[in-house]
């Protein structure tokens, strides 16, 4: 697996490079809504860089959002991660970069993603596993869809994290308006019912997004409701 030198790449730059990415990708309004949300994060919040993919202090980004990875690769080649060289290939028989990540074939990703409704039990796990090995500083981030929350998996870890206390939990549903079942008082009362911190925001703009992310939540974990504009038909 290899691991190219960081680049020198911006935000402007991220459509450039999912421009790349071409061929018969049947996801772009799911890559193009998570864009905004990764690039904060992995700019600006998440410990955890190309030098330190196998660092057990590392932060944890787990991406359970994965059938349209575009904006993802885009972003992991603009943090180093990921060969700009590999872009072009994207979905094509013998490239890495699949139209659902792999972990085994793609650096940086921690999970292998597309699959609706893994992601953020996983997440728990992994915020459970950690804190059973004593590593108290590394923090699980997982993005999902709201249309995800359709299914069953994610409500049992919702109804689980908060009770548990899994402080060093985040999630960050993207919310497009997608979701098949509509819940009173919207996404964010889903979780503060199980005792979750919890914000709603303008999934575009940067500073609301790491304001959110940034926030204390002691004891508790932490849902980012991240509002873009509703997926077209």
């Amino acid at each position: 697996m290899t691991i190219t030198a960081k680049q020198s790449y911006e935000f402007a730059d991220l459509p450039r490079l999912m421009g790349l990415m071409t061929g018969d990708e049947k996801h772009g309004p799911a890559a193009t809504s998570t864009l905004d949300a990764l690039w904060v994060l992995y700019d600006r919040v998440l410990r955890i860089g190309a030098e330190r993919v196998g660092d057990p202090e590392r932060d944890r980004f787990l991406l359970s959002k994965g059938h349209g990875p575009m904006a993802y690769y885009a972003v992991l080649t603009a943090k180093g991660f990921v060969p700009v060289e590999w872009l072009p290939g994207f979905g094509s028989y013998d490239s890495p970069l699949g139209h659902h990540p792999d972990r085994v074939l793609v650096p940086g990703a921690e999970i292998g993603s597309g699959s609706l409704g893994h992601g953020l039990p996983i997440a728990v796990g992994t915020a459970l596993g950690l804190r059973a090995q004593g590593l108290d500083e590394p923090r699980v981030w997982v993005l999902i869809g709201d249309a995800e929350l359709d299914e069953g998996s994610n409500h049992e870890a919702i109804a689980f994290a908060g009770p548990a206390g899994l402080e060093r939990l985040h999630t960050v549903v993207i919310d497009n308006s997608s979701a098949s079942h509509a819940r009173p008082g919207g996404i964010a009362a889903r979780f503060e019912a199980a005792g979750w911190s919890a914000a709603t925001v303008d999934g575009r703009d940067h500073e609301a997004l790491h304001a959110a992310f940034t926030a204390p939540h002691p004891g508790r974990p932490r849902v980012v409701v991240a509002q873009v504009e509703a997926k077209s038909a």
